[in-house]
């Protein structure tokens, strides 16, 4: 963390948006609608890879069309809803027919999905810069507000190719994802009483690919299946519509075997176990096998101080129940923009009033949710209750129906069925903390 002098006032931009995945990207387009200056930062060189499965669940597809994303166009692949295999049963499940969300989900690769918002935001005004690598914040020695960052130029393979230079904003916005490099320049340390998750993924040319459903395998392995080693977490098989599928697995931290797993082992082990013709070995994988860390249901906060936002998995925002990301990012990028925007029409000595109305926001929409979603992954860390949930869930489609609700956080806020009802009421009763 760097000191700067209180009496500079220089300024780059508005707003300063650190990362331009879908959380940065979705801030800058709805700031720049608003007619504020955003500069956004971003390390790499799009098109760029980021680990994820591809998968857009109806959440996510209504905030692409809430930024004017045309859906439609090549590329998208569309899915009529989930594919759960495990217990020796198999059941399809569509996405649920709601007032508030699309009836369908999406699949994109993220090299293309990133580069698609990321020029949205663009078109709409943003300026972008690549290839910075924003090093940690500054800070206004006066008042101890983050007033801008320091970055340096780097090439593609991460070497510093130019001077470290400063930029300064008099709001600026987290959104560099698991990292969370300025929040932890900015002391903001991960909360270890909240779940974390770890995700591994590959791509396999498969005759699979153009599959409309998105398909979760429930039962993972520890390597001893009679020793009944069933680990918190699944199997994904995603088809891209381009010849291949993506294919990988997310465990959760609340089993004791999370620290010894060894992850690309379990794939290949399960996949192992996959008919053949499906194509799921060794020769037909097109990708490295990656890896990410999922933050989740809050782990870092505050969301805001002293000039600082935290958007998506900056700020620990992917859904406990289901490990989706890319939805809360977005949404919780259009929060931001809309109280920034508020922000800046105000004088800066009143910039913490309304910026004050974000974490708020956050916890009105999903804190009863995530707290309800911490329950569910300690309950699924011991193998007892993961087993006889995959063992005796499957074979009762209604629950299984309200299950896929609460899980992807589908319902409609007003009105709905007896299952919406339910389980906004259970969200609105469990504590935000």
């Amino acid at each position: 963390m760097t000191a700067v002098p209180a009496a500079s006032r220089e300024r780059d931009a508005d707003v300063l948006v650190v990362g331009a995945g879908p959380a940065g990207s979705t801030v800058a387009h709805y700031l720049a609608q608003s007619g504020a200056d955003v500069l956004l930062l971003e390390k790499s060189t799009f098109p760029r890879e980021k680990v994820c499965g591809d998968g857009l669940t109806p959440r996510a597809v209504r905030q692409l069309l809430r930024m004017g994303i045309d859906v439609d166009a090549p590329g998208w692949v569309r899915n009529q809803g989930l594919r759960i295999i495990g217990g020796g049963q198999q059941l399809e499940l569509p996405w649920p027919d709601l007032a508030d969300y699309p009836s369908f989900g999406l699949v994109r690769t993220r090299t293309d999905f990133d580069e698609i918002l990321v020029r949205q935001a663009q078109k709409s005004g943003a300026m972008l810069r690549e290839s910075t690598a924003v090093t940690g914040p500054l800070v206004d020695e006066r008042s101890g507000r983050v007033v801008g960052v320091r970055a340096r130029e780097i090439d593609p393979d991460g070497r510093r190719t130019g001077d470290e230079r400063t930029f300064r904003a008099p709001i600026v916005v987290a959104a560099d994802g698991n990292s969370a490099r300025l929040a932890l320049g900015a002391g903001l340390q991960r909360r270890q009483d909240r779940p974390m998750g770890v995700a591994v993924r590959t791509y396999y040319r498969s005759p699979r690919h153009d599959d409309d459903w998105l398909e979760s395998w429930l039962e993972l392995w520890d390597g001893n299946p009679s020793g009944g080693g069933l680990l918190p977490g699944y199997g994904w098989i995603f088809g891209v519509g381009d010849g291949t599928s993506n294919v990988g697995l997310g465990i959760l931290d609340t089993s004791n075997a999370f620290r010894n797993v060894d992850y690309k082992e379990l794939l290949r082990r399960w996949l192992d176990s996959t008919p053949e013709e499906w194509g799921f070995r060794e020769e037909n994988r097109t990708e490295p096998v990656r890896g990410a860390a999922l933050p989740m249901g809050f782990n870092r906060k505050p969301h805001y101080g002293r000039g600082l936002l935290l958007v998506g998995d900056a700020g620990g925002m992917v859904n406990p129940f289901n490990g989706e990301g890319i939805a809360y990012a977005m949404e919780s990028g259009e929060m931001a923009a809309e109280v920034i925007a508020q922000a800046i029409g105000r004088p800066e000595q009143d910039h913490d009033r309304a910026l004050g109305a974000y974490p708020q926001a956050l916890d009105a929409r999903y804190g009863g949710y995530f707290t309800l979603g911490r329950v569910f992954v300690r309950l699924i860390g011991h193998p007892a209750v993961m087993r006889a949930a995959t063992q005796h869930g499957l074979k009762r489609p209604t629950l299984m129906r309200f299950t896929l609700k609460l899980l992807a956080n589908l319902t409609d806020a007003r009105g709905g069925d007896a299952m919406d009802r339910t389980i906004n009421a259970l969200s609105r009763l469990a504590p935000a903390a």
